[in-house]
């Protein structure tokens, strides 16, 4: 993640690891305001954060024999049994299959339970949520390269963050970057579509997910199996759980789902085909 700030403003950043993976709050924090002050607030919201992560994988971890989503996948549990959240994330995840005509789905191909596909975005979610009821107008809160944020890096301007996508096939490299949150870019010219991270109705992009095998192996499961078309694809939309689940069915489907996806929802889209090359919309392709 890079981010554009101001000299009134420093950024801090705190990690943890959950799910598997890395996760990091960034926050900008005043140069006036007392280091010592900026850096407790900053410790108490990443306490937040990490104990909201940390009771979800504690029911959604498939990798923990203990877990709730272990013992539905063992068939010792069945679903109309299991928690109010295991069954909310559920339907959640059962429309996200209707919408997406399957390439979403909440069962792995041997039939069992399975909804880490959305898990980490309905994570990501419900700490934004919290962070804003804490009273904090700006930060980014980046899981494992889904990326969610509020406000500006530089608070009072329109700067907005800017998310960096890896390239597959050189970790160390990116591949493009997305703005998100701020005020953006200007206004395009009349008759134009919108540009980098404003959609149709004029709202903010302040969500980016990426999908994979380039860092976690194939974990997905081929809507057309044996003809996968893509190495890596990123979505950027005005919320992560839409930019997580349909980063992770096209994906899935292939071009047949990138050209439903960007019909159906308001989002960017760029896809890294298995030969190398790219196919983006409009808006990264102007970011």
């Amino acid at each position: 993640m890079q981010q554009t700030s101001e000299t009134t403003h420093r950024l801090r950043a705190r990690t943890f690891t959950c799910m598997g993976t890395v996760i990091s709050l960034t926050v900008p924090t005043d140069a006036h305001k007392p280091p010592q002050a900026a850096a407790d607030e900053l410790e108490a919201a990443t306490a937040v954060v990490e104990r909201l992560f940390t009771e979800l994988d504690s029911i959604f971890s498939l990798y923990r024999p203990d877990s709730e989503a272990s013992r539905l996948a063992r068939g010792e549990l069945p679903l109309p049994a299991a928690s109010a959240e295991m069954r909310a994330r559920y339907e959640e995840t059962a429309e996200w299959r209707l919408l997406t005509e399957g390439a979403f789905t909440p069962e792995r191909p041997d039939g069992a339970l399975d909804l880490s596909g959305i898990v980490k975005g309905h994570a990501i979610r419900e700490a934004g949520t919290s962070l804003l009821a804490l009273g904090m107008a700006s930060w980014c809160l980046n899981a494992g390269g889904d990326v969610l944020v509020s406000g500006s890096p530089n608070p009072g301007t329109d700067a907005p963050w800017r998310a960096g996508i890896v390239d597959p096939a050189d970790r160390r490299t990116l591949l493009a970057g997305f703005p998100l949150g701020g005020g953006l870019v200007a206004s395009p010219p009349l008759g134009s579509p919108p540009l980098g991270g404003k959609t149709a109705d004029g709202g903010t992009r302040v969500a980016l997910a990426t999908s994979g095998s380039a860092e976690r192996g194939d974990h997905i499961w081929s809507a057309t199996p044996g003809a996968v078309e893509f190495l890596q694809v990123s979505v950027a939309a005005a919320d992560v759980v839409t930019a997580d689940v349909l980063a992770t069915a096209i994906m899935a489907g292939g071009v047949q789902m990138l050209n439903r996806a960007t019909a159906m929802w308001d989002i960017e889209a760029l896809a890294v085909r298995a030969n190398g090359d790219l196919l983006a919309t409009r808006g990264f392709r102007r970011s």
